[in-house]
């Protein structure tokens, strides 16, 4: 058995085996390097970042920002939205990818002053920690049995299902977009991947749907919130969107038109007021003349 190298990372699974990779073989064209050495203001990325196979172009090339910024930047979706043209939704879905892969992760943290905040944690090699490192040792290197791959991170779970508007016209679907998007605001936990998003948006639309004002929305979704990390905060949100969805109003029936009120008359048989339309008799007036026509 060979001996093993333990400072070498394993190899990343990847979805190519064999000679498949579009990048392998012979070419007769295509990319050629023109390297020039750095000597300042560069930074070291690993190429398990930068040509990883489950992560979007977006997500890496945000990755890649991120590792590249000095101790102290700051990565808010707000940040980063004025930084860059991508737009807060976008960004958001590229910052929770890099989480879901280890590549960031959220600790809280209580600050001097009693008061509890979340930091932001970007890590250059998922799953290894700075100072975790073991003192090489001396002597003869040992004989090792070889390192099982690191697995590749899960899939994640199917959401469960929300409720559905009757009508899903899009300027709805925009507001229960906006309102999902700014649930962070009230609860950093709330960072909502463009994914999740998607799915939970006719949810809040049928919730609009029947009359709930934002703000009561919001209150249902972020009120009562368990004080420990959540895991999966779009899971948590679909199910408060269908267990407590509130029941459609009560059906209003039109109201019926007001009555034509005509203008004062005066009698001209009694000269008594009354309301009609035209000027003429009253009605008791109209009833005696109907008996005596001849008086």
């Amino acid at each position: 058995m060979d001996t093993q190298h333990p400072s070498v990372p394993p190899r990343a699974r990847s979805r190519f085996t064999g000679n498949t990779h579009p990048n392998r073989g012979r070419h007769t064209g295509g990319l050629i390097h023109e390297h020039t050495r750095h000597n300042d203001r560069f930074t070291v990325i690993g190429n398990h970042l930068t040509q990883h196979p489950d992560l979007s172009l977006l997500a890496i090339g945000l990755g890649c920002h991120i590792q590249s910024l000095p101790p102290g930047a700051r990565i808010d979706i707000k940040s980063l939205a004025a930084r860059f043209t991508e737009g807060a939704a976008r960004i958001a879905g590229a910052l929770r990818e890099l989480e879901d892969h280890g590549y960031l992760r959220r600790e809280r943290q209580r600050i001097p002053d009693g008061r509890i905040v979340t930091r932001t944690i970007s890590c250059n090699q998922p799953g290894r920690r700075a100072g975790a490192s073991e003192a090489a040792p001396s002597g003869p290197p040992a004989r090792r049995t070889a390192t099982a791959p690191q697995p590749r991170p899960a899939r994640r779970a199917t959401l469960p299902a929300v409720p559905k508007p009757a009508y899903p016209a899009p300027a709805l679907l925009q507001a229960a977009g906006d309102l999902l998007a700014g649930l962070r605001r009230t609860d950093p936990r709330l960072l909502l991947s463009a994914t999740d998003t998607e799915h939970l948006a006719p949810g809040v639309a049928a919730w609009l749907e029947r009359e709930v004002t934002p703000g009561a929305i919001r209150h249902a979704l972020t009120g009562d919130l368990p004080p420990e990390p959540l895991v999966r905060p779009a899971a948590l949100l679909a199910h408060r969107l269908a267990a407590r969805i509130p029941p459609l109003p009560p059906f209003r029936a039109p109201e019926a038109p007001p009555a034509v009120r005509h203008p004062l008359r005066t009698c001209e048989g009694c000269e008594r007021a009354f309301r009609a339309p035209e000027p003429g008799r009253c009605r008791d007036c109209r009833t005696d003349h109907r008996n005596h026509p001849t008086e």
